[in-house]
């Protein structure tokens, strides 16, 4: 041939497929396409010779790559099939072509391991380059080798050359703003993100050895990649170790994983990889790049969203499937039917191995059941066919450390834990040491208390009780023990309105002043051994706060002060003894003054009712404001002698103190003065 100039390509039919292929988020991604493509042509020998299509000797089948940073060259070096002037010009220079799809579509059911479009990703390398050299001889006899050139112009010269050997070299003439990719530490870098696991060896450099106090490069070639990762063997040749390892060679120093799981499908789609469950800690959150996704061996990124379901996110390991392109968009990913069913058979999949560890070896499944509960949790809420399959395997852990199936614990409880209006109880505590009396009352009673102690634990409540029939969850510090199931025999407070109303007063006037929290004073009829003075948190108001520190949009509830129901027992002997003191001696002082407000009160409803319309004139709102004056200083008064005597009753004070402090409440002077009291009243 001779040396001509021309024209490439490039035409409103295929500009747009060049366009999709060029939207790189990095330069960097130049280097991977260059070596795929090496790869692509050193296994499309292969597949010729195992056909009888070439009867050549082989030899040395492994793509290199050399740094020259003298002559500003990088270049990557094959021995695959090569190409001829007439190859070139039909998928360098016609870049609507595509010589993958040719090959594959003459050995389709033989080249499994070609990688990408050959000749489109070529052009990636003008992204880091001001001119690009191919020097290539094909494998066919008689061939002659040709050497291409290009300064990133339309335009492009190609002539004969000398060339020795099979293959093709191309050499990229980098540019100033890219002189990084001159270093051989960043190639090997990026041959170590991008190649690690390819098919064919990759060589870098040389290898390196300590010699006279420094590294210094050997004669021996650096091979970069594992040409047969874990994932693409049979999972019957391999170990517990044999995964461990491969564990470690993606994620070193980490501890070894709980378990794994083997994807292997060839239909409807092909997808082959490894799922690992790592020790997931408690401070819960979505890490990202866990997961990477390769096609063919090639990698392709670690932001997996749309191939996996988001829950799926805390897993660590590798997914490769040849039916996910090497360069693909998120919103691709979102949107394609194949990568929708890859998503639902990893979810099937997962869940489906986990029932089978489940199954298999439930003691060892209960011992890991702390490190991956929020994984199962997390994907229980996030994705529906995923939570119809866990129903079978997720774990509840009681107080005392054992392990139920939601079947097994609801079998366990129906009889006794189910309240007047048939729901089945589930009673829980959060953290078994601050919550310790309220455990044991209720274990003293005969109730199984479970450990809700998660981070997820408020949201996965009420997804369970959505799932679960006729179903409550309690918190066992919530109420008092016969209201946290309550049947229809309950004993009532038998009290009058106005005793009730100075009792409430008397105790709310001993309570400390704690930020960020208010108090409701209630009576109940408890048992006489139980304790004079219990404190109990709302259970929706506890909830809606716990679910606002993890949803922004709840900020509101977050806000809100801590709800606080302290509750008198009133068949409790100090009790009793500070009811009939304060009847004897409270009592008496404010009758009158309640007489006077419930008068003045019959008064103000006699005058609205009297005027027209509804309306009082000026007269009658001058009487009602002085009704209303009169009223509110006598209840002003009521309540100051009410407190006045309650500050000379040392066990009032004492019985709140206790209650506080048996929910962490009672703090500083407060606890000082506690203290002090308990010595004089002992």
């Amino acid at each position: 041939m001779s040396t001509h100039k021309g024209t490439i390509g490039v035409t409103t039919e295929n500009i747009f497929p060049v366009i999709k292929k060029f939207l790189y988020s990095d330069h960097e991604i130049f280097l991977r396409e260059l070596v795929s493509n090496a790869i692509d042509a050193t296994q499309k020998l292969k597949t010729l010779s195992s056909f009888g299509e070439y009867k050549g000797d082989l030899g040395e089948m492994n793509v290199k790559v050399t740094v020259d940073a003298e002559a500003g060259t990088l270049t990557v070096s094959d021995h695959g099939i090569g190409m001829t002037a007439e190859d070139i010009d039909k998928y360098i220079n016609q870049i609507a072509f595509s010589g993958a799809e040719e090959f594959l579509e003459k050995y389709k059911d033989n080249a499994n391991a070609i990688i990408g479009h050959f000749g489109l990703g070529f052009y990636s390398a003008f992204m880091v380059a001001k001119k690009v050299e191919i020097r290539s001889l094909s494998y066919k006899d008689g061939a002659e080798a040709v050497k291409w050139e290009c300064d990133g112009s339309p335009e492009y010269t190609m002539e004969p050359t000398v060339k020795q050997e099979r293959g093709t070299d191309i050499i990229l003439y980098i540019d100033d703003e890219n002189k990084k990719f001159l270093q051989q530490s960043e190639i090997d870098s990026l041959l170590k993100k991008y190649c690690r696991f390819l098919p064919v060896p990759v060589v870098s450099g040389k290898e390196q050895e300590w010699k006279d106090g420094k590294m210094v490069d050997t004669d021996r070639d650096k091979v970069i990649n594992n040409t047969e990762p874990t994932w693409t063997k049979k999972p019957a040749s391999l170990t517990d170790e044999d995964y461990r390892n491969f564990y470690h060679e993606l994620y070193p120093g980490q501890e070894d994983p709980l378990f794994w799981i083997h994807l292997n499908v060839d239909y409807p789609f092909n997808l082959t990889g490894i799922l690992f469950f790592p020790k997931i800690k408690n401070n819960f959150e979505i890490t990202k790049n866990r997961i990477q996704l390769y096609c063919n061996q090639v990698y392709v990124t670690d932001s997996v969203e749309g191939v996996v379901p988001e829950f799926m996110m805390l897993l660590q390991g590798v997914i490769d499937s040849p039916d996910i392109p090497l360069n693909v968009s998120r919103s691709y990913l979102q949107s394609d039917s194949a990568v929708k069913k890859i998503s639902g058979y990893i979810t099937k999949k997962v869940a489906s191995r986990l029932e089978e560890i489940f199954k298999n070896d439930r003691s060892d499944f209960e011992k890991k059941w702390d490190d991956i509960r929020i994984f199962i949790q997390y994907g229980m809420l996030t994705d529906e066919k995923f939570c119809e399959a866990a129903m079978k395997f997720v774990l509840l852990k009681d107080t005392e450390g054992k392990y139920f199936t939601l079947d097994e614990y609801r079998t366990l409880i129906e009889a006794g834990q189910t309240d007047k209006d048939g729901n089945v109880v589930y009673l829980y505590a959060t953290d078994p040491v601050a919550q310790y009396s309220y455990i044991k009352t209720a274990t003293d009673r005969g109730y199984d208390v479970l450990l809700m102690d998660g981070q997820l634990d408020s949201h996965f409540i009420g997804l369970l009780e959505s799932k679960l029939e006729k179903s409550r969850f309690v918190r066992v510090d919530s109420d008092v023990i016969d209201n946290l199931i309550p049947s229809a025999d309950k004993k009532a407070v038998d009290m009058s309105s106005d005793k009730r109303a100075m009792l409430s007063s008397l105790f709310r006037s001993q309570l400390p002043k704690i930020e960020k929290a208010e108090f409701i004073v209630s009576f109940e009829a408890l048992s006489p051994e139980a304790n004079p003075v219990l404190i109990t948190q709302s259970e929706y108001m506890r909830r809606m706060k716990e679910m606002a520190a993890m949803q922004p949009g709840m900020s509101f509830y977050g806000e809100l002060p801590d709800s606080y129901n302290l509750i008198v027992n009133t068949e409790q002997p100090t009790i009793k003894k500070i009811i009939e003191a304060a009847d004897s001696e409270v009592m008496p002082k404010i009758v009158p003054l309640n007489a006077a407000i419930n008068e003045s009160d019959e008064k103000i409803a006699e005058i609205r009712k009297a005027a027209k319309d509804g309306k009082p004139g000026e007269d009658e709102e001058n009487q009602i404001k002085h009704l209303e004056e009169t009223a509110t200083h006598n209840r002003n008064e009521s309540e100051k002698e009410i407190a006045a005597y309650a500050a000379t009753q040392p066990l009032v004070k004492q019985t709140i103190d206790l209650a506080l402090l048996a929910n962490g409440l009672l703090k500083g002077s407060e606890l000082s003065d506690f203290i002090a009291r308990s010595v004089k009243l002992l």
